[in-house]
Parts: C-alpha cells; structure tokens; sequence
C-alpha cells in the first residue's frame, strides 16, 4: 500500500489523498463522462491513518501521561486524547495539564501501530497512529491514579527521580 510508504512530510490526511489518486483507473483521472462515481472502501488501515493526530507545532509538545502520544497543549485541550478519552481532557486545561508531561524522551511515528516493531517496542501497538514518546517522565495525580487502578487501567508515565 502507498500509506506505508509515504515518507513525506505531509500530514497523513495528503497521504490518504495520494493513495486514492494512485488506486484510480487511468482513465477515470480526466475525464468521468458524467457517471456518478463509486465511492471506494479504503483499506482500515489506510481510515486509521487518515484520523491519526499529529503535532501541529514543534514547541510546547506534550505527552499524554497513559498511552504517550505527543501534541500541543492547545491540541490536548481541544481534542484530547483519542486512545484515553476516559481522562476528559478535551475543554479542560488543568486536566491536560495532571494527565500530560512536557518531559518525555524520544519520538516515534507510528502509522500502522499493529504491524510496527517500533509500536510494539514503546507498547502502542493497541493505539490509533500518530506521534509517540519513547518514554514519559511524571506522575499522575493520586486521584486519577486511584481512578485508573479502579479500571484496571495501565500507564507508562514512570516517577520522576528524587535526589
């Protein structure tokens, strides 16, 4: 598939894009004669792509404290976390800001998290594709820690190291 192989620094959405302009008849490109066109089911994968979340800006990058996906403050608070909405940190700033970190070490795109080593290596294999932290640095909140042991809910934020 071409969505594995883009290696441009477009979003993933021009991807998609490219994907069904390269899946089109050649002879369906210029010229459509006036017949309604057929809507084409996408791959799952290439869907998943399409919905993936990325930085939209290189400074005040955050990690979500469970899953370690990267974004912008302003994107947690606008869109939270696509793989914890259980956390509501969309239209909530001082959630965004107990269930993220700006101390985190390392990136990775992930764009198909079930069949990448990288994903399975940083434990986002069960996630939705995007950009994630190799590890996070913080703690959760007594509360919310008491919240997510209640649901059985695991998290990769580690302690920070008194000294």
């Amino acid at each position: 598939y071409f969505y594995q192989n883009c290696i441009s620094p477009l979003p993933p959405t021009d991807c998609l894009i490219n994907y069904q302009k390269l899946n089109m008849n050649p002879r369906d490109r210029d010229d459509h004669d006036g017949e309604e066109e057929e809507e084409e089911e996408l791959p799952q994968q290439v869907a998943d792509l399409a919905q993936a979340s990325v930085p939209t800006s290189m400074k005040g990058i955050r990690a979500c404290k469970r899953c370690g996906i990267l974004k912008t403050f302003d994107q947690f608070i606008s869109e939270g976390c696509e793989n914890c909405p259980f956390l509501d940190m969309a239209d909530n700033p001082d959630r965004c800001g107990s269930c993220t970190s700006a101390f985190f070490e390392g990136q990775a795109a992930i764009m198909d998290p079930r069949e990448s080593w990288a994903a399975k290596w940083i434990r986002a294999d069960n996630y939705l594709p995007g950009v994630y932290a190799i590890s996070v640095t913080g703690q959760f909140d007594r509360d919310i820690e008491e919240d997510l042991e209640a649901r059985g809910i695991r998290w990769r934020c580690r302690p920070t190291q008194s000294q």
